[in-house]
């Protein structure tokens, strides 16, 4: 980080955002420094503050609050490192910077995960100082220490996964397309110049609010053929998509890919999600599974059928969809049933009011 702002003042580098890679980095070295010459000076002159208490103070004011600036920071920093990665300046500074003895022979990416890996040895080196407390009130208050330490560390935990969960429904609102209606279904005919009239689809209220359950490839029957499709379970609806590659990206063996970074590759390459038919309200959501007998029949193993409901229980959708294996199948129909039971749950308790935010109609009447 020194270095990069040395060269900066040189003129050099200037777009690299020091804040995006590294965050709060120089304040967190800052409060460690200034605890580490409080504990010290503590020790030589003993003042009427006790350790435990300075302990107590420094990491809930000063050390988990830094250390939670950072952590919410790390995944944004690890996309923007990679981002600045095909450029030569960059990586020659980067190259220069891990030769350094200082480094220990350690990668940008492994120093920048350091002080996460710091805070979860946290609890553990409090309870061994807690050990070797000499007088049993300052053992308790080290161990209460280390317990507020472990109930900040899964709160942080929470936040991390719910800040990458935005990040990527935010990612993903600027990667989906929707059809107009008259490209969508042929039966539609609207002459040009009237269709400007029709009201554009407008993503911020659709899926700003709702979060991302489940997502993943699958195939979809359509035409007596099979399509490759891919699926987002929101907590109110679920979105089936057809996914649009960037030519200048080689295309990859469908379903082969692991679930936990598919969607972050797809966004990573570029590509973009056609929006097919609809949004389907979980609550209009009916799930066929398809046995093995059927599924053998009919050449469609490991398939189960998605049908859409209007709000006078007519079917006006059907989707057929294939999964990799049976394993893969399970999983979607019981991330559906879950998300449905959910949502189903959440209405009779405190049902939508049409003119609010989070309500979405998408059955057809």
């Amino acid at each position: 980080m020194t270095t990069l702002s040395n060269l900066q003042q040189r003129n050099c580098l200037m777009d690299i955002d020091l804040w995006r890679l590294f965050a709060n980095l120089k304040e967190l070295c800052l409060v460690s420094f200034g605890f580490l010459n409080n504990l010290l000076r503590v020790i030589k002159d003993t003042l009427e503050i006790t350790e435990g208490a300075l302990c107590s103070q420094v990491f809930q004011e000063s050390i988990c609050h830094c250390l939670q600036k950072y952590c919410l920071n790390y995944s944004t920093a690890l996309l923007y490192l990679d981002a600045l990665k095909p450029r030569e300046d960059f990586g020659c500074y980067v190259k220069w910077c891990e030769r350094n003895e200082q480094c220990r022979r350690l990668r940008l990416r492994d120093l920048l995960v350091a002080p996460l890996q710091r805070l979860t040895r946290y609890p553990l080196l409090l309870r061994n100082i807690a050990k070797r407390c000499e007088l049993e009130e300052e053992s308790r208050a080290m161990q209460a220490i280390a317990e507020q330490v472990d109930t900040y560390i899964c709160d942080l935990e929470g936040k991390v996964k719910w800040l990458d969960k935005y990040q990527k429904v935010k990612q993903l609102r600027d990667a989906l397309v929707w059809l107009p209606v008259w490209e969508r279904d042929k039966r539609s005919v609207v002459p040009e110049n009237l269709k400007h009239l029709l009201k554009a689809v407008t993503l911020e209220n659709l899926i700003s609010h709702r979060s991302l359950l489940h997502d993943g490839r699958l195939l979809l029957t359509e035409n007596t053929k099979l399509v490759e499709v891919y699926l987002f379970l929101f907590d109110e609806f679920l979105l089936i998509t057809k996914i649009k590659r960037n030519k200048k990206v080689g295309q990859q063996s469908p379903l082969r890919l692991q679930q936990n970074l598919e969607l972050d590759q797809l966004l990573k390459d570029g590509c973009t999600f056609t929006v097919l038919d609809q949004p389907v309200s979980l609550d209009r959501l009916l799930l066929k599974n398809i046995d093995q007998l059927n599924a053998s029949m009919s050449g469609l193993p490991h398939s189960f059928i998605i049908m859409h409901q209007n709000r006078y229980q007519q079917c006006i959708g059907t989707f057929i969809l294939q999964a990799a294996s049976e394993a893969v199948k399970r999983t979607w129909m019981s991330e559906m049933e879950a998300a449905v039971a959910a949502l189903l749950k959440l209405d009779s308790r405190q049902p939508r009011i049409k003119s609010s935010s989070l309500w979405l109609e998408s059955s057809q009447i």
